[in-house]
């Protein structure tokens, strides 16, 4: 049977199994032996080899009390069956010390192991002889270490298997973590992408009638805008809702808040001022963001003619600050586009706010350009 199958096996039949074995090597010297004398072997000579081997069945149950039933029967094979033929193992009380070693307390080790020795002396030393009483020694020193050389091994076990079940549940958590984290992405994405675009086409739409008589270019030119804004928006939708069927999403840049500016109308101006670098994937993302939820700010709540966006590149951040000459409405506050802006600039490492004034809105971001 192979080392795989012996594993598979449950603790019972393995009992089974080893009390059988046990059973066999010590009845072996009745069958392949006989006496000087030729007369056949007595019950009386057997019967202790049943009392030093068929208690090994309930070994994991009463470890203490199956040793102390070999060692009887080894005591009562000295006695009762010194005319019997030799054993030279006493297979049965070996896998009884190896249990106790294996399975009993500290103190009913070390009990047990004071007793296995008094008795070795006693039976091998003025039953037997010397050189008995060593070997005996030896054989049951080796089964108790034994014992206890399984029992590290296993606890050993035990601690690897609960460190791995903690690893895995701690994977499983981060994993957990990691999608959550994904999922307020995308929802922040969609957001921004929805409020932008209704924000932009709402206006577009309203201003359209007032010149659709006076000034049919800008009519044209606003149902364009809303055409655009309604075609960027599915289009973005659509790669940011894509993640959720595992398909890669081109992230929004910063090289393409130019567009975002132009989308808006010619009253937004675009300042670029320091030397560009390339920022890493999460700022350059959360930078075109944070624009276009600042101009859809603009675009909803806005009272003024003008809006002006800033880039400010220095060597350690990129300064973003969107502003317009609006007259805010008092008690204005932040929003959840607003908390928004913040969220994604603290993702990057970096931070936001924003004021609401006599001057009009004002929303700032410093997004480091190393990576967080």
């Amino acid at each position: 049977m192979s080392p795989h199958r012996l594993r598979a096996l449950s603790p019972a039949s393995v009992d089974v199994m080893l009390t059988v074995l046990a059973f066999a090597g010590q009845t072996a010297p009745f069958v392949f032996t006989t006496h000087v004398t030729g007369r056949p072997w007595t019950v009386a000579e057997f019967l202790p080899v049943l009392l030093a081997s068929l208690p090994l069945i309930w070994r994991r149950r009463a470890p203490v009390l199956c040793l102390c039933s070999t060692a009887l029967g080894i005591a009562a094979y000295s006695v009762v069956g010194s005319d019997g033929p030799e054993q030279p193992v006493w297979y049965g009380a070996l896998l009884a010390i190896h249990t106790v070693a294996d399975l009993s307390p500290r103190t009913t080790r070390l009990a047990t192991l004071a007793a296995s020795v008094i008795g070795i002396v006693v039976i091998g030393g003025v039953l037997g002889s010397a050189s008995t009483a060593i070997r005996e020694g030896f054989l049951w020193g080796a089964a108790y270490a034994l014992g206890r050389g399984a029992h590290v091994r296993r606890a050993y076990a035990t601690v690897l298997e609960e460190r791995a079940a903690a690893l895995e549940r701690e994977r499983e958590a981060e994993v957990e973590r990691a999608a959550e984290r994904e999922r307020a992405r995308i929802a922040r994405d969609t957001h921004d992408i929805l409020a932008h675009a209704v924000s932009l086409m709402v206006v577009q739409a309203e201003a359209g009638p007032v010149v659709v008589r006076s000034a049919p270019d800008r009519a044209v030119a606003a149902f364009d805008a809303i055409a655009s804004a309604g075609r960027e928006a599915m289009g973005q939708l659509r790669r940011t809702l894509g993640l959720l069927k595992g398909d890669a999403e081109p992230r929004p840049a910063v090289e393409r808040v130019p567009e975002l500016v132009a989308g808006v109308g010619p009253h937004v101006t675009l300042t670029t001022t320091g030397q560009r670098r390339e920022p890493p994937p999460l700022v350059d993302a959360a930078a075109y963001r944070i624009v276009q939820e600042a101009l859809t700010n603009v675009v909803k709540h806005s009272t003024g003619d003008a809006a002006s966006v800033t880039l400010d590149w220095t060597d350690a951040e990129l300064v973003i600050t969107v502003a317009d000459n609006g007259t805010p409405p008092a008690g204005t506050t932040a929003g959840h586009g607003l908390l928004g802006i913040r969220e994604r600039a603290a993702a990057c490492g970096g931070s936001a706010g924003f004021t609401a004034g006599p001057t009009g809105f004002r929303v700032s971001a410093r997004l480091p350009l190393e990576a967080a």
